[in-house]
């Protein structure tokens, strides 16, 4: 449609007094901005040349094949918003510990973190022994700095196992010996999860602590490795790491 009507007064004109028209233009904006949200920059070409054909293909194999929670138009954090309500009815029609911990890693990822805990603090009561919740209680406390409260936890945790969360809870307890000083201790965990996975999270940190203490060959080998992977990583891994990226570029010109 966009291609087949200029954009002009006379085009206007003709929208206005023929719906049909309008509305397959409405749909192929509709298409459009969802196809730039997603990222899916060929489609958005396509879809933006006017092809309508090419709308309607993409309507039902990317759009209808997506997840109900991306599909339409919605207000930032409309979601969030759902799913607290959702959660604070379940839990006072059914005080489930699974419920307190859903609603706790919402605030959490929102950083609400007070209200994380008192959620993480409420499963627990109900189930002392999840590891998940344990381990994302440990991390919550982490960021709110009580490092005495988040140490014993986490290391439970990792000792229980240690490839909890694909390291996630290693990198949290390693990231707590960092803050309380323990400089050798959080090294030996960071090597751990190094060897086990590519985060540049874990590699710019490990990083860090060697070159506190002198190791600068160390220091930068990581560094390298991080930038080097980042030239290679896909779209979404390169704006998910683009702080530690930011971080190991800092520490180059330091080594």
């Amino acid at each position: 449609m966009f291609g087949d009507i200029p954009l002009s007064f006379e085009s206007l004109r003709f929208l206005l007094h023929s719906p049909i028209a309008l509305v397959l233009t409405l749909f192929q904006i509709w298409m459009l901005v969802d196809a730039i949200r997603r990222r899916e920059w060929i489609w958005a070409v396509f879809i933006a040349i006017g092809w309508i054909v090419t709308t309607f293909i993409y309507f039902f194999l990317v759009y209808r094949a997506a997840p109900s929670a991306t599909q339409g138009f919605e207000f930032p954090g409309a979601q969030d918003r759902r799913r607290i309500k959702e959660l604070q009815a379940q839990i006072h029609h059914l005080d489930k510990a699974h419920h307190y911990y859903q609603l706790g890693d919402i605030y959490f990822q929102k950083g609400k973190l007070a209200d994380a805990e008192k959620c993480y603090r409420s499963a627990l009561e109900r189930e002392p022994d999840d590891i998940n919740t344990r381990a994302h209680l440990g991390q919550c406390l982490l960021r709110l700095n009580r490092l005495a409260e988040a140490r014993p936890l986490l290391a439970a945790v990792v000792k229980e196992n240690p490839k909890h969360e694909y390291g996630y809870s290693m990198m949290a307890l390693a990231e707590t010996l960092s803050a309380l000083k323990e400089t050798d201790a959080a090294i030996e965990l960071w090597k751990q999860v190094t060897t086990a996975h590519s985060y540049a999270r874990a590699k710019v940190q490990l990083a860090g602590l060697y070159l506190e203490k002198g190791q600068r060959d160390l220091a930068l080998a990581e560094v390298k490795e991080v930038l080097e992977d980042d030239l290679h990583a896909p779209a979404f891994q390169r704006k998910r790491d683009r702080v530690w990226v930011r971080r190991a570029k800092s520490l180059r010109r330091k080594i």
